[in-house]
């Protein structure tokens, strides 16, 4: 019973992407449509093991992944720290909240050519719109889960004689960590998202790369197998991100749907 379930529960959720083949397969079957439009999927797998045999796939999603993660550290090491005392010192938060606001709204990608003329078109500048892109989802998460702490919890540490150090260290902190871990998963799916915009800048490396010297090339078979590699690959990373989530959420007891 259990496995029939599991079998039902796995065709409820990829029967669209099954779908999706399907017709992708019968209408490039049919010609209903452009190769050069839309290519046809014998053409992309064959795209797809071409780039496998000679590594260069391989290449391209090193490098593009070391982008991602450098940038997602980096964005780690900002918004987590910073999220932290803005949301302990919410007069501190008010000064900076205009201009964080402001940042918010404006799309790392307008800020490309700024980035080019101050950080040039080296590694420095791919990263830091990755930075761009994963920030505000693990700072905003980090600082709800800062500001809503329970307050009934706060004052059962100040009855204890808690010092603010402890208040924060045994209470505060620890009942943000589901908001934390529910950032980093958010802010490492924007990582993903952004590669494209970074890897626009002079690359000659990555997937970025690779799907727009497809498009220079008038080749949507390659264009196609990078539009793959970032789906599944970020996929996979989400769905590992999500796994740890719910394993240290479940371990600290705390219901989440």
């Amino acid at each position: 019973m259990k496995k029939l379930n599991q079998h039902n529960n796995f065709i409820k959720k990829n029967i669209f992407l099954f779908l999706i083949l399907f017709i992708w397969i019968v209408g490039s079957y049919f010609s209903w449509w452009s190769s050069y439009i839309i290519p046809v999927p014998w053409k992309v797998l064959s795209s797809a093991l071409k780039l496998l045999k000679n590594g260069e796939l391989f290449k391209h999603l090193i490098i593009s992944i070391t982008r991602i993660f450098s940038g997602f550290f980096i964005t780690l090491l900002i918004g987590i720290p910073s999220a932290v005392i803005f949301g302990m010192f919410p007069k501190v938060y008010n000064y900076f909240k205009r201009i964080l606001e402001f940042m918010r709204h404006t799309p790392p990608l307008a800020l490309i050519p700024m980035i080019i003329l101050w950080f040039g078109i080296g590694e420095t500048s791919k990263i830091i719109i990755i930075v761009l892109a994963s920030f505000f989802p693990v700072f905003l998460n980090t600082l709800k889960g800062i500001r809503s702490c329970d307050k009934k919890l706060i004052e059962v540490g100040k009855v204890f004689n808690f010092t603010e150090y402890e208040i924060f260290k045994k209470i505060i902190f620890p009942s943000a960590i589901p908001d934390i871990l529910t950032g980093i998963k958010l802010g490492i799916g924007y990582s993903w998202r952004s590669i494209i915009g970074a890897e626009m800048i002079a690359a000659s490396s990555g997937i970025g790369y690779l799907i727009l010297d497809g498009q220079q090339m008038s080749r949507s078979d390659v264009i196609v197998v990078g539009i793959l590699s970032i789906g599944i690959f970020g996929s996979v990373t989400d769905f590992i991100c999500s796994k740890v989530v719910e394993r240290c959420i479940r371990n600290r007891g705390v219901y989440h749907e």
